[in-house]
């Protein structure tokens, strides 16, 4: 689960890493009270969960109060969806770097990252130069130590007067990090001001989902989610993706999903949603039906194979989940795995075709969704 950067910097606070003063708010009626607790100049932030806000118009930095209303309402009109804005205090701003902890994938130990080119595009940084990323494993046994903190800062590049600060903020990054069972924190800016302090001008924290019980604090809201489809499936756990296409998938697994998703751009298709119906969803195929007819689709088209979940009950949910909603559109199938001649039998019933093969489901669904198929 991500967490806001309003969420991220009460988690920073709370462990003694210096943030910006700062107030959230939903609109220019609250601006007054905002500047009387932050002061100008003061910086506008949109609370979304996507990257490249900046170079989207969603951080817009404002001198006066008229200009504060006014950034408000720009930032607002720039996102279909944004429940808060972040109003903070702006800082006088003499250095910029990038420091985040997450889990080496090889040895399970926590990677610390970190480069003196922050403030920008870091993915950008590591493709073009890697070099400028500084690198540092952590034993999770051990913890994070003092000496491996204050090495790291050497290494980033950090002056000898701002060691001893930098190691209690790298020491109080990580608390947030083991403590919230995080997959990700990331301080991007991590600013050092004109007066020699170090803030955190950005956050981002993502915690495990597997962990989300520990933390009950935190729970997944419809701000989460650009619309109430997307949010509906994830209460009740089953991935769903919106794309801007017509043909709507139900798959079982990533790797399948994967090949459809391209077979149908490559055959000439364009898709509209996914809806992962294997592993615990393959008997959710009502609600699945349900979630997947909010959507403008001109065709369903269901592909599972080999999967451990029983095809012959994926097939029944499917038959019951149309008898229950009566869908308009037509649907495709190509379910095989376990019990699948007894799934061709129910779909055979009930009056629909069971193919086996799924470029054959492919070209047939763009072809039922009005394309002409790429042969």
């Amino acid at each position: 689960m991500k967490l806001f950067e309003y969420q991220a910097k009460a988690l920073f606070e709370s462990a003694n890493i210096p943030v910006p003063n700062r107030v959230t708010i939903e609109n220019d009626s609250e601006v007054d009270d905002a500047i009387r607790q932050v002061g100008l100049p003061c910086v506008i932030k949109a609370q979304v969960l996507h990257g490249g806000r900046g170079k989207a118009g969603l951080i817009q930095i404002a001198g006066e109060k008229e200009e504060v209303k006014e950034k408000v309402n720009e930032v607002k009109a720039r996102s279909n969806h944004m429940p808060y804005l972040l109003v903070e205090e702006a800082v006088n701003i003499a250095k910029e770097f990038y420091v985040s902890m997450t889990a080496e994938p090889v040895t399970g130990d926590v990677m610390i990252m970190g480069s003196a080119e922050g403030g920008i595009d870091i993915e950008e940084v590591a493709r073009t130069m890697p070099e400028k990323i500084i690198k540092t494993t952590v034993n999770v046994n051990e913890g994070l130590l003092p000496y491996q903190a204050r090495e790291f800062l050497y290494d980033l590049g950090i002056e000898n007067r701002m060691i001893g600060q930098g190691t209690k903020l790298l020491l109080n990054l990580y608390d947030v990090y083991w403590k919230h069972d995080a997959e990700l924190v990331e301080i991007n800016p991590l600013m050092v001001t004109e007066e020699g302090n170090f803030v955190a001008g950005d956050g981002k924290v993502t915690i495990d989902d597997n962990a989300l019980y520990r933390h009950p604090q935190f729970s997944l809201t419809r701000e989460h989610f650009e619309d109430d489809v997307q949010y509906a499936a994830a209460i009740e756990g089953i991935p769903y993706l919106q794309f801007s296409g017509d043909i709507g998938l139900m798959c079982a697994g990533a790797g399948l999903t994967n090949a459809v998703y391209d077979l149908v751009n490559d055959y000439g298709g364009s898709v509209a949603s996914y809806l992962e119906f294997g592993g615990p969803n393959y008997h959710k195929a009502v609600k699945s039906m349900e979630l997947i007819m909010q959507n403008e689709i001109k065709v369903l088209l269901v592909v599972t194979f080999g999967t451990i979940a029983r095809a012959d009950v994926m097939a029944q949910g499917l038959v019951d989940a149309i008898k229950e909603h009566q869908p308009e559109f037509p649907i495709v199938t190509a379910i095989r795995g376990t019990g699948e001649e007894a799934a061709r039998d129910i779909l055979q019933d009930f009056g629909l075709e069971p193919l086996s093969d799924t470029e054959e489901a492919v070209k047939q669904a763009i072809k039922l969704a009005g394309g002409i198929p790429i042969q």
